[in-house]
């Protein structure tokens, strides 16, 4: 029996942390070529410091080629990212930062197992696991504590960005810690916020004065109380943010990505990756199995795990964990996963339309829990297949 009543806590970083600029910097790079060429190949690292970005990986073309009339954009394109997260600092600016671009063609030897070919279907880039991840305590199907720490941000750099909170910066970070009664959440024990503010003169308490409506107008109603403990710039400033303050890299924050820590993670980051990356997709295709597990009333809380191999197709595991709450026994919703969805990296990529400039919006405040878009983004949010689901169990 699962423990019913407790205390969890899971944290979140906005667009404006140093890792999220990096992310968001390889992120738009890999958009760039995929709506230049959907079946590219993108492997895009990125690491930002005082006044400095650089950008480095592999990118795979049909014409190798053409790789060096792509080149000259990279530079524009990780200047328009820092502008719209909002750095003007002294020692971090948009325009004024060095950028240094070395990305390079795709190893060859990779290539080979990745790419199909007459007598094989095409290959998973790397080997690896990867979990999805569902529950019903919030109407997003994800965990409550991850949800509204990234909820928190997202309103406040809303704010920030439409002028109506000229006093925030871009860094900030999140971290909320949720009461479960009876295994559901029910208030906040204590919430932590640090953001940046431009104004020197602010204190802690004028920051809480600031950021407290929207943290309100965010959290269900109830879940803050005079018992509530708060942490606003518990330092008591926070001035200089971003890469200046603290430097960044691609994938560090792969448990703000995924689940706050609430469901086990395969250890494979996301951001940078084209679809043919199991890391990303696959991760992706089992979120949206765990999703519509719990969608489709199978289940109240769902893991699921994949495997794979460089360069083999199929998936080696499939794994399906409903914690107890299951409606039918685990083993038949395996079995029903394997037969809904072609789990190759291409049948994945196909299903949810994967090969689309779609990742840029993913890469702060979380790659689940977000409403489907209209032009694909976020594909593996939908709840589609629950009827499918349902008649296979």
């Amino acid at each position: 029996m699962s423990r019913q009543n407790y205390v969890f806590t899971s944290e979140s970083v906005s667009e404006g942390h140093p890792d999220k600029v990096c992310d968001r910097i390889s992120d738009a790079v890999l958009d760039a070529f995929l709506a230049e060429e959907p079946e590219a190949r993108v492997a895009c690292e990125t690491f930002a410091t005082t006044n400095r970005v650089v950008i480095g990986g592999e990118v795979g073309l049909s014409d190798q080629t053409k790789l060096k009339d792509y080149m000259g954009r990279i530079d524009e394109i990780a200047r328009a990212c820092i502008k719209d997260i909002g750095y003007e600092q002294d020692k971090f600016h948009h325009a004024r930062c060095e950028i240094t671009n070395l990305l390079h063609e795709q190893s060859a030897h990779i290539a080979i197992g990745v790419n199909a070919a007459d007598n094989k279907d095409e290959g998973a880039g790397d080997q690896g696991i990867m979990f999805g991840y569902a529950t019903n305590e919030t109407p997003a199907l994800m965990p409550a504590p991850i949800q509204y720490a990234h909820a928190i941000l997202r309103r406040l750099a809303e704010a920030r960005k439409s002028g109506a909170e000229p006093a925030l910066g871009p860094d900030a970070k999140s971290q909320l810690s949720v009461v479960y009664k009876d295994g559901k959440p029910v208030g906040v024990s204590s919430l932590v916020l640090s953001t940046q503010h431009l104004d020197e003169s602010l204190e802690s308490g004028d920051i809480r004065a600031i950021v407290t409506p929207y943290i309100q107008d965010v959290l269900p109603e109830g879940w803050l109380s005079d018992a509530t403990e708060w942490h606003v710039n518990p330092t008591g400033k926070f001035v200089i943010g971003g890469p200046d303050g603290d430097a960044g890299l691609t994938g560090r924050k792969i448990i703000v990505d995924t689940y706050g820590g609430a469901a086990p993670h395969g250890g494979g980051a996301f951001s940078g990756k084209d679809p043919t990356k199991v890391d990303r997709s696959a991760a992706y295709a089992a979120r949206y199995l765990a999703k519509n597990i719990v969608a489709a009333g199978l289940a109240d809380r769902a893991t699921l795990q994949l495997s794979y191999a460089i360069g083999v197709s199929r998936p080696l595991s499939i794994y399906v964990d409903t914690h107890g709450t299951g409606t039918v026994p685990d083993d038949r919703i395996e079995a029903a996963v394997g037969q809904v969805m072609d789990l190759t990296p291409r049948g994945i990529r196909e299903h949810l339309g994967l090969n689309r400039p779609i990742y840029q919006r993913t890469a702060a405040y979380g790659h689940f829990g977000r409403d489907p878009d209209a032009d694909g983004g976020f594909s593996w949010e939908r709840t589609d297949l629950t009827d499918a689901l349902t008649g296979a169990v």
